[in-house]
């Protein structure tokens, strides 16, 4: 499945202020045609994950938390934050802390069918109008050996990347089985679509709070 937008897409041109230091989510917003600035979270916007949570729920409450903060600093706009973490045998696997965190991510992998989540939240500060949205696709990782796995591990191509591997990157060793290949990478193209469309049908529904007198 393809990283790049379907043939005659069109991007919603209304500046998209994307809370998030991620280089993956400002290539593929530009990409995609996308008009965006970025605004960082605070660091602390961007921790904590609950063992009672499941994947779903870990990636709403961060990518929430991401557009809180931003939305707080900010006197108009629209921000768009995100947070995705993968899964496998019921544990979920953020971003390595370190080359060995990543290893045992990866060995955890191989052989095995896992999931990657992605949380999206849109907020519009004008109306205060937000949607939190969750996607999530399924993959396959066949079973290398270790001298594989630390190939990878020196290419360094594991760093900032949830489940310590860059989908992106083309490693013939990850299949994607089911839903959306930006999503594994970090941001969900088609869900944004669809969340654009559904912000703009509440402006249009309710114009007396997107555009409030006074």
């Amino acid at each position: 499945m393809s990283l790049e937008p379907i043939a005659g897409f069109q991007a919603d041109q209304r500046e998209i202020i994307l809370a998030s230091s991620s280089p993956r989510r400002k290539e593929l917003l530009d990409r995609f045609g996308y008009r965006f600035r970025v605004h960082e979270p605070d660091p602390t916007a961007e921790c904590g994950i609950c063992s009672r949570e499941t994947p779903p729920e870990v990636v709403a409450r961060l990518a929430y938390q991401k557009a809180a903060n931003v939305i707080d600093k900010i006197d108009t706009g629209l921000v768009l934050a995100c947070d995705t973490v993968a899964e496998c045998v019921a544990i979920i696997l953020g971003k390595p802390e370190s080359r060995e965190h990543a290893k045992q991510m990866l060995e955890r992998l191989r052989g095995r069918r896992h999931s990657v989540y992605s949380g999206v939240c849109l907020w519009d500060k004008q109306s205060a109008h937000r949607i939190v949205r969750v996607d999530v696709s399924h993959l396959w990782m066949e079973s290398i050996p270790d001298s594989q796995i630390e190939d990878y591990l020196d290419s360094e191509q594991w760093v900032g990347k949830a489940g310590a591997f860059g989908f992106q990157d083309g490693p013939d060793w990850i299949r994607l089985e089911h839903g959306s290949a930006t999503n594994v990478v970090g941001l969900p193209m088609e869900l944004l679509e669809r969340m654009l469309q559904e912000m703009s049908d509440f402006r249009s529904a309710n114009p007396s709070v997107a555009n409030p007198v006074g």
